[in-house]
């Protein structure tokens, strides 16, 4: 991973475009090609990004780019939209590359991971004719919690969660992207999967195709039957 601080500009073009004025940032350029954008606030959220697979292209100024303090040019393409960032550096304070390995992947909690192995254990609650490949399934970047197949034989990744928020949306995506490359796997469907799933979520959910599936946790574990409520 490249840890850049500089002053600089950004100019997104795609479905929409977006201008960040001249300001001291955080750029953080992943090894996958993908960036980040980030100020001294907002929390974890990036200005903006863009996702993998992309391809980034350093350029130099020109003369008149020159002229106005432009030292570095970073051109940003998606690979599959043809959208494109580009990043302008004036001052650059501080630049460091960092190799971080392999992460293994988030570790879930105790309800997360005893939902994961119920929604294996009683995989037609995806659908009719839904069978499992196998649970904890590795990708590049880590591992999605569970591979199913449908009744028409297409692969299917499950995302769980507790509670479903952007952040998992935004992780199943990634998984979805690496894993359709598989010519064994493509095209593979997404499914998040939560106890709830927030309105936020479910509306980045459906526009990307991602299928959001509700799971009752006491149901699943015989607590409770569901069939039997009034309410």
């Amino acid at each position: 991973m490249r840890l850049v601080i500089a002053t600089c500009s950004v100019d997104y073009a795609g479905r929409l475009s977006a201008h960040l004025p001249l300001a001291k940032r955080l750029l953080m350029l992943k090894s996958d090609g993908s960036i980040l954008v980030h100020s001294d606030g907002g929390s974890y959220k990036p200005l903006n990004w863009m996702s993998p697979p992309c391809t980034v292209t350093m350029l130099e100024p020109d003369e008149a780019q020159t002229d106005a303090g432009i030292t570095q040019i970073w051109k940003v393409t998606q690979k599959k939209t043809d959208d494109v960032l580009v990043v302008s550096l004036y001052d650059v304070l501080h630049d460091s590359e960092h190799e971080l390995g392999i992460d293994p992947g988030l570790v879930k909690d105790g309800v997360e991971a005893h939902l994961q192995k119920l929604l294996a254990e009683q995989i037609t609650l995806l659908g009719d004719g839904h069978t499992l490949v196998r649970r904890e399934y590795m990708t590049a970047i880590g591992p999605v919690d569970i591979l199913a197949r449908d009744s028409a034989g297409a692969a299917v990744a499950v995302e769980i969660k507790r509670r479903g928020d952007i952040d998992g949306v935004e992780q199943l995506t990634r998984y979805l992207e690496l894993m359709n490359r598989d010519p064994h796997l493509a095209p593979v469907q997404g499914v998040f999967a939560a106890q709830e799933i927030k309105p936020q979520a479910r509306t980045l959910a459906q526009d990307r195709g991602i299928r959001c599936v509700v799971l009752d946790y006491d149901a699943m574990r015989g607590l409770d039957d569901a069939d039997s409520r009034l309410f």
